[in-house]
Order: structure tokens, then C-alpha cells, then sequence
């Protein structure tokens, strides 16, 4: 039985409720895993990048003899450029489609790779670091947009979750990269030329990615969504070895007329959602980023050689691997909500000790479990958030709330230089505490739970 001719209106129109339905029958298959690993290469790539600041700014520093400010605003640089390219793909992904930003904002990440190689002092480097965190900031809301429409409920907090734990990954290779470069005469540099050859490999996987049904319906594109569903019931079909399930009831919803892109998270609906949300990643990303900017530079400061401050953090880091498993795992069984506030008030706790710790082997231990608790409350946030917001807004909602979290980014490095002349080190980690259970409060009084629930019913 053809379910997909029933489940098309003769006119050639469909309905957001019929494209859910029929997306969510979709058994699990290798098709659904190579749409996944395609995806995810946009965070894995990224975090190598963010990764490597941490490892390079030391050397960066030293070759250009920057001050702590400027070492500062070098970081700083790169998030506002993701704040710039959060929400400007945000908007161009809900007007024009995830797939086409998708695509073509790792060719501006790659290209401005290319040119941080050829850096010439603080402004060219500062310049060039905008430029890449436009096309990183670009890469991360539409990513998570695109891979929670595509996902059915029973799995989407989890791979989105998986696709966060790349992260680390990302940040160990990074990790591992650094310490191989700074040893040798091609240092910092061919670490960003390196980047660029990882840009194009994602410009070739991405190529064959299909565009959100869910998308093109809420544009009124059905015909286009009519023929993505086939394509993507056919690519399922042959994966699974056999007929698909018929869809299951459907909620038919019409979307016609309603508010879309940045309009809609103002709306009666969803203004409170998305000042909460904003709110949450300020905190957040502001606490986390005012710590792991600086930790190569504090333990090199502290005495640890260069080389030896990688180590320290790619070993530390290790322990983000069984962080995200651990909150893919507990988004299903305990909630996005309850997930995201335990990972965040318990690194409010581990910043604290890590921030008192003493000696090579309280660090390495308290700054583990701190890497633990960090990827997991990353992907917590990361898998609730597009959640959160109607597709037809899907990807500013995510856009705006990370360019949000852009600017606790961009406060945070800024600050720390500025806390550490004054007040020492260890106020870093006290104040990165106190914003990190401000997010958790605001998750917990003004956000919804989203388990295990199909999208346009978290909409309605």
C-alpha cells in the first residue's frame, strides 16, 4: 500500500500535521544516520575551531606580543561574529530554507580559516576571527533546526543531544592538533590551514542533504514538501527492507496566516518563552566561555609550558565524552528541563572547586568532572532549545537564543582579564557559579517541558 499518495490531499496540498505524521512513522534506518553524521559534522568542525582558540591563544599571544585585553577581544571577536551570523542565518533560514544557509556558511568559515593563516598582527587577526564566527554562527542554529525537524519524537533529544557530543570530540582533536602543531616550525598557522581543508570535505558531504518538509510546508512550498517526503520515504524504504508503517492519526493543522521569523517569538505565545530562553543562554555561555577561553592562559600562567597547558586541557576534556552520553541518555528518561538545570547547578558547584583547586592533580581532577558536567549541560541546552520554538520561527527562536548566548560569550572573555587584575583567578570561577544557576532558576520557572512530544504539538 502506497501510505504516501493517502496521506497527500488530491489538491496537491499538504498539512504540517500530515508531514509529522508521516515523518514520524519512519523507522530507524542507516538513511537516518547518514542525515545525522552529515549534520553533525557542522558542530565537530566548529568545535575544533573553538577548541584550538583555547590552545593557541598562548602562542597567538606571544607572536604578536597582545596584551591580556586584546588577547580578550581576539576571542571576543570570534563571538560577536556568531552573534552576527546567529541571527542573520536565523532569519535567512525561516525565509529561504536551513539547507541553502547550511551549505554555503562553511564556505565563509573556510575562507576566513584561509585568512587567519595569513594574519599579519592584532587587527588582521581580530578581523579574521569576525569573519569566521559569522559563518560558525551561521552553522549552529540552523544545524540543530534542521536536525530536530528532521528526527522523530521517541529520538530527537537524543541525537540532537549525540550531535552536541561531537563537541568534545571536536575539542579534543583540536587538542591533539595544537599539540602536534605548536612542536613544530608550522604552529599555529597550519592549524587554521587545516581547518580550511576540513571546510571543504563539509562542503561535499552537505551536498546530498534534502531540505526540511516541515520548512517548506510552513512556506507554503507543498509541492516541494510533497516530493522531499517521497524522497525521503523511498531513501527509508530501501534502508529498512521493507513496506513502511502506515502514519498514524493526524492532528491537521493549519498554519496559514500565522505570524513567521522574528515576529512570531514576540507574539502572545511565545514572548515570555523567548526572553526566558535568551536569558537562560546569556547565563550560561557567559559563564562557561569566561572559563575555558582563559584556562590554557591561566595554566600557563600558573607555570605549566605551553605544550604542557594542552595536555592538561585535552585530558580534562575526555571526560566530556561520557558527559553528553550520559544526557543523551537521561533527556529521554528524565525531561529536557530537569536534564539541563541538574548538568548546570552542578557545574555551578564544580567552578567553585575547580576555581580553589591546588596543585596539578586537583585541577586535573576537579577541571575532569567540570568537563563532564559542561558537555552535559551543552547538550541538554542544545537538544531543548529548537524544541522550544513553532517552525515557522524554528531557526530564528534557536539563531536569537544562541546570538544570546554570543554575548554572555563576548561579556565573559572581556571581563575575566579585568576580574583577574583586581580580584585574582579564583573570582572567575565564583562568578561563572552564580550565572550559571541564574540560567538554571530561569529554565525552571518560565519553560516547558518537551519529552517525547512531536514538535507542532509543543507549538499548539
Amino acid at each position: 500500500m502506497d501510505s504516501s499518495s493517502l496521506q497527500t490531499r488530491p489538491s496537491g496540498r499538504i498539512s504540517a500535521g500530515e508531514v509529522a505524521a508521516r515523518l514520524e512513522r519512519l523507522p530507524w534506518t542507516s538513511y537516518q544516520r547518514s542525515l545525522f553524521l552529515i549534520i553533525a559534522t557542522a558542530w565537530l568542525f566548529d568545535s575544533i575551531d573553538l577548541g584550538a582558540l583555547t590552545h593557541l591563544l598562548a602562542p597567538i599571544s606571544a607572536e604578536f606580543g597582545l596584551t591580556e585585553l586584546q588577547a580578550g577581544l581576539v576571542g571576543s571577536a570570534t563571538f560577536a561574529g556568531m552573534f552576527i551570523g546567529a541571527v542573520g542565518a536565523g532569519v535567512l533560514a525561516d525565509r529561504f530554507g536551513r539547507l541553502k544557509v547550511f551549505k554555503y556558511s562553511i564556505i565563509i568559515w573556510g575562507s576566513a580559516s584561509v585568512l587567519l593563516a595569513l594574519s599579519w598582527d592584532f587587527a588582521s587577526l581580530a578581523a579574521f576571527r569576525l569573519l569566521l564566527g559569522i559563518g560558525m554562527g551561521a552553522e549552529f542554529p540552523v544545524a540543530a533546526a534542521l536536525l530536530s525537524e528532521f528526527m522523530p519524537s521517541a529520538r530527537r533529544g537524543r541525537y540532537v543531544a549525540l550531535m552536541e557530543g561531537t563537541w568534545p570530540i571536536g575539542f579534543i582533536l583540536a587538542g591533539i592538533g595544537s599539540f602536534v602543531l605548536l612542536s613544530t616550525t608550522l604552529g599555529w598557522r597550519g592549524f587554521f590551514l587545516a581547518q580550511a581543508l576540513l571546510a571543504v570535505v563539509a562542503l561535499i558531504v552537505r551536498r546530498n542533504l534534502p531540505e526540511s518538509p516541515r520548512w517548506q510546508v510552513s512556506r507554503g512550498h507543498h509541492a516541494d514538501a510533497i516530493a522531499t517526503l517521497e524522497h525521503v520515504e523511498r531513501k527509508t524504504e530501501a534502508a529498512f527492507g521493507r513496506p513502511l508503517p502506515d502514519p498514524g492519526p493526524i492532528d491537521d493543522r493549519d498554519t496559514t496566516g500565522q505570524q513567521a521569523g522574528l515576529r512570531a517569538l514576540f507574539t502572545d505565545g511565545y514572548r515570555k518563552r523567548t526572553l526566558a530562553s535568551w536569558t537562560m543562554w546569556f547565563c550560561l555561555l557567559g559563564g562557561y566561555y569566561g572559563l575555558t577561553t582563559w584556562i590554557g592562559k591561566l595554566l600557563t600562567d600558573a607555570g605549566y609550558d605551553m605544550v604542557e597547558s594542552v595536555g592538561y586541557i585535552v585530558l580534562m576534556a575526555l571526560w566530556g565524552i561520557p558527559g553528553f552520553l550520559t544526557a543523551a541518555w537521561l533527556l529521554e528518561r528524565i525531561g529536557r528541563k530537569f536534564c539541563l538545570v541538574g548538568f548546570s547547578l552542578s557545574s555551578a558547584a564544580a567552578a567553585f572547586v575547580y576555581g580553589n583547586a591546588s596543585g596539578v592533580t586537583e585541577l586535573i581532577i576537579s577541571g575532569s568532572v567540570l568537563q563532564f558536567l559542561f558537555f552535559g549541560m551543552f547538550s541538554s541546552i542544545f537538544a531543548y532549545t529548537p524544541e522550544l520554538f513553532p517552525t515557522r520561527a524554528r531557526a530564528i527562536g534557536m539563531g536569537s537564543s544562541t546570538a544570546a548566548g554570543r554575548l554572555g560569550s563576548i561579556f565573559g572573555p572581556v571581563v575575566v582579564p579585568l576580574v583577574i587584575a583586581a580580584q585574582g583567578p579564583s573570582v572567575v570561577f565564583a562568578a561563572s557559579a552564580v550565572l550559571f544557576v541564574t540560567g538554571s532558576v530561569v529554565a525552571i520557572l518560565f519553560l516547558p517541558e518537551t519529552r517525547q512530544t512531536v514538535l507542532e504539538d509543543i507549538s499548539s
